[in-house]
């Protein structure tokens, strides 16, 4: 019996060491109503996270915004859900600084879920995502493959999750829109490394 609970132990001591050793990149997302630190889960989506560290990493989020707000009073879709959406899907420049579309990475694939403060890609159609990207109010499991957000099943890309600064994701999320366009749009000074 001892020998059975001194490798259980041994086991469960390798783990926990090997789980202390993941550490994740952190973000900052410097906004005008203040800043949201977000944990990006490289390990688990590593096509997503790879992709939004390089346009971090390129300085391309800078002078972005949010620009759209989702709320029950607002979403026409059947299946409706509570997200702040950004990017610089408005800025002129960002044709010239995009990078190209990247492989849906699948939440069943990532068990990334989309619940409150999850960081994920905005697309339209399965391996569109690029720049733009959503964070989440609440528990939204229809974005989540197999969900009925989309037509395809597939679900989004969630690749982190916020930190700290849901006071400022949620303050986001209730800014004056017209439909589900904030008005004003809601500046992102830059997105930068923490660490």
């Amino acid at each position: 019996m001892n020998l059975i609970r001194l490798i259980f132990l041994s086991i469960l001591f390798s783990i926990l060491i090997f789980c202390a050793g993941v550490t994740h990149p952190v973000i900052i997302i410097q906004t005008e109503l203040g800043e949201i630190e977000v944990e990006i889960y490289h390990d688990r989506a590593p096509v997503t996270s790879a992709n939004f560290l390089r346009y971090v990493d390129a300085g391309i989020f800078e002078n972005a915004s949010f620009y759209r707000t989702v709320t029950p009073d607002n979403d026409t879709n059947s299946v409706p859900i509570d997200v702040i959406q950004g990017g610089k899907r408005y800025n002129e420049d960002m044709r010239e600084k995009g990078f190209p579309a990247i492989k849906h990475e699948t939440t069943t694939v990532t068990k990334i879920l989309h619940t409150d403060g999850a960081i994920s890609m905005a697309r339209s159609d399965v391996g569109t995502a690029a720049s733009e990207f959503f964070i989440c109010i609440g528990n939204q499991p229809e974005l989540d493959r197999g969900g009925n957000r989309n037509t395809d099943g597939q679900g989004f890309s969630a690749f982190g999750y916020v930190i700290k600064g849901m006071d400022v994701v949620r303050n986001i999320h209730s800014q004056p829109a017209k439909g589900q366009r904030l008005t004003p749009r809601i500046g992102i000074i830059n997105i930068i490394r923490k660490n």
